[in-house]
């Protein structure tokens, strides 16, 4: 049986409890659930979480915050990109739009390898095949061949979690970002670093916060927050 989404008046339930940085996958049985983010999905996202390989496994709070925004105000901007999720563990907010919106191109969900099988299940689970490709991309590595040079969207959600890799993720977005690329960035503070890590991407990128959402002073609320990144005018 499925995990049916919560009704509306229990839509942001999720962010309203503090996840912790390291979650034992014993805390979270293998399990899977259906989205339609309010009705914005006609057909609803179906999704297996398994933290067996990692937190990745799970859908964070900032990936649902990014995934409804998109599909309620980007539809129609999305249609023709070429799009690229970085770090989409299950693949919540790719698949969210390869379901959603009817795209000329497969959107390419990545992560690293441990997360490979559960981005292919996903896929299959929703017969997406053809709509959306698995791959695996480390961040700070030398591009897939699958991955375009400069993708017109960039997806990244709850990337901001793990220190050490804050450098490479840097690396990644500052090689990604071509001078018509933007990346739909969201995140949950949780710690000093997170804030400094953002402080510093605003030295080589330019970072704006996202103003149009109407959901935006609800997850605000606990600290989640989007943005787009897009390379500088001037470099």
């Amino acid at each position: 049986m499925l995990d049916q989404e919560p009704a509306a008046d229990e839509a942001w339930g999720d962010f309203a409890v503090s996840e912790d940085l390291v979650l034992s996958p014993l805390h979270k049985q293998a399990s899977m659930f259906a989205l339609d983010f309010d009705g914005l999905l006609e057909i609803p996202l179906r999704l297996h979480e398994d933290l067996a390989k990692g937190n990745g496994g799970q859908a964070w709070p900032a990936g649902r915050v990014l995934a409804r925004y998109l599909l309620l105000k980007k539809r129609d901007e999305l249609k023709h990109c070429s799009i690229l999720e970085l770090g989409a563990g299950g693949g919540l907010v790719g698949l969210a739009v390869a379901v959603g919106c009817r795209l000329d191109n497969a959107v390419q969900i990545t992560d690293q390898e441990p997360m490979l099988e559960l981005m292919q299940q996903n896929i299959a689970l929703n017969g997406l095949q053809g709509k959306a490709e698995a791959s695996v991309y480390d961040w700070g590595a030398a591009r897939a061949e699958n991955v375009p040079a400069y993708p017109d969207v960039i997806l990244a959600a709850d990337c901001v979690y793990h220190e050490p890799a804050f450098p490479l993720l840097q690396q990644t977005l500052g090689d990604l970002i071509g001078p018509n690329t933007v990346c739909y960035f969201s995140y949950k503070r949780r710690r000093r670093a997170d804030m400094h890590f953002m402080k510093v991407l605003k030295k080589t990128l330019a970072v704006e916060d996202v103003l149009d959402d109407p959901d935006q002073a609800v997850y605000a609320r606990d600290n989640v927050f989007l943005c787009t990144i897009k390379r500088k005018a001037h470099s």
